[in-house]
């Protein structure tokens, strides 16, 4: 018989339910407490509630918490029906016992992630805080899982726009963390031509979607214009500069299609059209050596004629599409994308053959 014994502190909630919390190692934790994958059994009864594993998810929080300074104040969330006793020893202190000798009594309804993540880690002495709650039966187990878990996440705009001024983030937001405050800046503090029209979670107003900002600043970060700048201790403030001049000639070129609209009325101004046009600077800048606004307007005048950012039809790879058809879809953007790169180098070359001639 094994049983685990914790001091712990309740809190005063339900009548008929006992909510307390403790601190336990993950090791520990997964031996009392199972994680109940989702399923169906063979007559197709529903049984468990846990999402599978997510391993990129389950990566980012072991390297994270790999670190010596890593912190972990949120608690997993446990639930028994029996396996447990709860001795008061007055003023909210408890004795809990959980018995896994026949077995976990306990399952996991909020954690599953950092427990999995925290398992095949070395950290002696590690501890995660536990909040318990016993309930009376399964179903009332699983309605507690529905509940805990259905409460609504951060919007990702809000988590990218907070991106800027964290530090020690997993190396996923490595990227997205260097194009969040270039967008910043393009925004709020250093922008011209995109000044106050990126929508940011402090600025509800702006019409240009801030992930297709930062989706252009993270590709061209990784293989384009922007990536030259790394190793340059100002990458940001040269990053800035670069978008300002190439968006200024985006405006004074196309006039009417950016100049106030929104992505309903103009796919320049749309999540697809932002990130295709990206590439077009990326273009200009690796073959024309473009860096400044007038270096980049002849080479927009002459792909001007072949877009349909607020009216007519495009005629790419064959086919001919409604101007408003283009969606901010994977298979539409690197379509749009090879229809403007395509042209522009097309037309950048018969423009080399008329001058040699």
């Amino acid at each position: 018989m094994t049983v685990h014994i914790y001091p712990a502190l309740r809190a005063q909630q339900a009548a008929d339910h006992d909510v307390f919390v403790f601190a336990a190692s993950p090791e520990e934790v997964l031996k009392f407490a199972q994680i109940e994958r989702v399923g169906r059994s063979d007559e197709g009864h529903l049984k468990g509630f846990q999402r599978h594993q997510i391993a990129s998810h389950i990566r980012d929080i072991r390297d994270y918490l790999g670190r010596e300074d890593a912190l972990l104040p949120n608690a997993v969330i446990i639930a028994f029906i029996d396996g447990v006793g709860v001795q008061d020893l007055g003023n909210g202190r408890l004795e809990v016992r959980i018995d896994d000798s026949d077995g976990p009594p306990g399952f996991v309804v909020d954690g599953q992630q950092r427990l999995t993540a925290l398992s095949g880690l070395n950290k002696p002495g590690f501890q995660v805080f536990v909040s318990a709650l016993v309930c009376k039966n399964y179903d009332e187990l699983r309605q507690q899982f529905v509940l805990i878990n259905s409460t609504r996440p951060l919007p990702k705009s809000l988590i990218y726009e907070l991106l800027p001024s964290v530090e020690g983030l997993p190396e996923r937001y490595t990227a997205r963390r260097f194009a969040a405050k270039v967008v910043e800046r393009l925004n709020f503090t250093g922008g011209r031509a995109l000044r106050g029209e990126i929508r940011q979670h402090t600025n509800p107003r702006g019409v240009i979607s801030d992930t297709a900002m930062q989706k252009l600043v993270m590709n061209s970060s990784s293989h384009g214009a922007l990536r030259e700048f790394v190793r340059f201790e100002d990458r940001e403030d040269r990053a800035v500069a670069l978008i300002n001049e190439y968006f200024e000639a985006v405006a004074d070129v196309f006039g009417g299609e950016w100049v106030g609209m929104t992505p309903r009325v103009s796919r320049l101004r749309h999540g697809a059209g932002i990130v295709a046009m990206g590439f077009v600077m990326d273009l200009l800048v690796a073959n024309q050596n473009a860096a400044a606004k007038t270096d980049f307007v002849p080479a927009l005048e002459i792909l001007k004629p072949f877009t349909a950012w607020t009216s007519g039809s495009w005629n790419m790879d064959g086919h001919i599409f409604p101007w408003n058809s283009i969606q901010n879809t994977p298979s539409d953007i690197d379509l749009l994308t090879r229809h403007l790169v395509s042209t522009v180098k097309r037309q950048l070359r018969a423009l080399e053959k008329m001058a040699e001639v």
